[in-house]
């Protein structure tokens, strides 16, 4: 069955590949969505409402502490005064001003071990091994994957830290990990956070914890360490994964229990929540096997029908938004296109 999409805007938008396929897209719980895209030695934030309304200007920009090192992304705080940033040996705190507000230190995530450092705040080592941060819905945390020392060498950790000062609240160890990247995803309950942790060949971690003012109780979900956190919807409680390889999309409540699954066909690592009733998701892209977009109910992930465009095939991977509509991005004309079901 096909299912005919409506052009709902449209903006020109340099660099906005990246709001579809990197960790540069920010929502909130409030129903804030942003993009945060990096733009030479600078962190712009554009609101997507504003950006389609036709506001072309970024409603801030904050200066990125490390020129040159452009992993572990940041995350910007619910009212936008605040810009936290993950880097190699530090995550750094930068106000709407320029002004850099606090940094929490930690081991360099370089993969050379007892490699010298020269004391230049702004050296960049070698690797792209990162972690991630995430300002929490009520702008009072930073949850943050960071290094901590260890015995013999730095041992990988979820930090919670103070957003007024970087102070570390609390510190949950990943003994099994071995990232070589991560991402954060805030659950629109303003409660849990989720942290997906990517090793390469050797899987996937995923992770949901929560924080009761006092100490953070955490849901480790790695029996076949090998499931990607994709996306939440307020709709539901739990959230939707798909497997490392793309065998299928599940629907999980928090505890990880499969709710539902869709094993057919084979997925791209991108997918989400169109809306409460509503999964799109994508085959196709990674494995160039003719890219095609799809429907699936959002409670059973049966799926309901290809999507087709009204000026032909839209190639590559998906934003959905959560409120009826989704994102793409054609790459010749630098457009950045919102579509919603006819």
């Amino acid at each position: 069955m096909s299912i005919h999409a409506r052009l709902s805007g449209s903006v020109r938008l340099p660099g906005g590949r990246e709001l579809i396929t990197g960790d540069v897209y920010e929502s909130r719980g409030a129903g804030t969505r942003r993009a945060l895209l990096f733009h030479g030695a600078d962190l712009e934030v554009h609101e997507l409402e504003d950006l389609f309304a036709g506001e072309r200007a970024p409603a801030a920009v904050f200066p990125m502490p490390w020129p040159g090192w452009d992993r572990g992304g940041a995350s910007v705080s619910p009212d936008g005064t605040l810009a936290v940033f993950s880097g190699q040996r530090a995550v750094r705190a930068v106000g709407a001003d320029g002004t850099a507000l606090w940094e929490y230190r930690h081991p360099c995530w370089g993969p050379v071990l007892g490699h010298a450092h020269t004391g230049d705040e702004q050296q960049v080592c070698y690797g792209s091994e990162h972690g991630s941060v995430r300002v929490s819905d009520d702008g009072r945390f930073v949850w943050a994957h960071v290094l901590a020392p260890g015995e013999e060498q730095p041992e990988e950790c979820w930090s919670v830290l103070d957003a007024r000062d970087g102070r570390e609240l609390a510190r949950l160890p990943l003994d099994d990990s071995a990232a070589a990247g991560s991402r954060h995803l805030s659950h629109p309950d303003g409660v849990h956070m989720g942290l997906c942790i990517g090793m390469g060949q050797d899987g996937i971690l995923l992770y949901w914890a929560r924080w009761d003012g006092e100490r953070p109780t955490v849901w480790d979900l790695n029996e076949s360490l090998d499931r990607i956190l994709v996306d939440v919807h307020p709709a539901h409680e739990g959230f939707l994964t798909v497997e490392h390889y793309g065998h299928d999309l599940s629907l999980h409540a928090l505890d990880g229990e499969a709710l539902a699954e869709q094993s057919e066909p084979t997925w791209d690592h991108a997918a989400g929540f169109v809306d409460a009733d509503t999964v799109i998701a994508t085959t196709g892209v990674v494995y160039d096997k003719g890219p095609r977009h799809w429907l699936l109910d959002a409670r059973t992930l049966e799926i309901r029908g290809s999507v087709t465009y009204s000026h032909g095939p839209v190639p590559g991977l998906v934003r959905p938004l959560g409120d009826g509509s989704w994102l793409t991005y054609d790459e010749k004309s630098e457009t950045l296109n919102r579509w919603t079901v006819r």
